[in-house]
C-alpha cells in the first residue's frame, strides 16, 4: 500500500467520505481500517469540535500491517479507553478500535494538538486473531 494523506475539516459528512476514500486507496475490502478511520475522525468531531482541521495519514508498518494516524489541533480531549454502560449513547469507539488494532496510542503534536494512532496487523494476522477469538472471518 502506498502512503495516503488527507487534510480535511472534521464534519460528520466527511466520516463516510473518508472511509470510502480509504477503501478506494487500498483497492480491496478493509473493514477494520475503515472502522479505525471512522472512529478516530468521530472522536475529533465529538471532543475537539465539529469543523476542526484534521489530518489522516496511512502508512505501512515494518511487519506489513497498516498504521493509521489522525492529527488535530486540540490540546485536550486525549482519548481514554473506557467501558460504556448498556444505556450509554456513546463511549464505544475506542473499545472497537482497541479490539481490531494490534496497538494504539496518542502523542503530542502537531503544534499544540495531538495525533491518535492505531496499528493494524497484516491482513492474514487479522484473520488468525478473529479465529483465535472464536469469530468467523469473512
Amino acid at each position: 500500500m502506498k502512503p495516503f494523506r488527507a487534510e480535511l475539516l472534521a464534519l460528520p459528512k466527511e466520516v463516510s467520505a473518508l472511509r470510502r476514500a480509504v477503501r478506494a486507496h487500498v483497492g480491496a475490502p478493509c473493514d477494520d481500517l475503515q472502522l479505525c478511520v471512522g472512529e478516530l475522525l468521530a472522536n475529533v468531531i465529538a471532543h475537539v469540535g465539529e469543523g476542526a482541521p484534521a489530518t489522516l495519514t496511512l502508512t505501512r508498518t515494518a511487519d506489513g500491517g497498516t498504521r493509521v494516524e489522525v492529527g488535530d489541533p486540540g490540546p485536550r480531549g486525549w482519548p481514554v479507553l473506557r467501558r460504556a454502560a448498556g444505556g450509554d449513547e456513546g463511549g464505544r469507539g475506542l473499545a472497537l478500535l482497541d479490539a481490531v488494532a494490534g496497538r494504539w496510542g496518542v502523542r503530542a503534536g502537531p503544534g499544540a494538538g495531538k495525533t491518535v494512532w492505531a496499528e493494524l496487523p497484516p491482513p492474514l494476522d487479522r484473520g488468525a486473531r478473529a479465529l483465535d477469538a472464536g469469530h468467523s472471518h469473512r
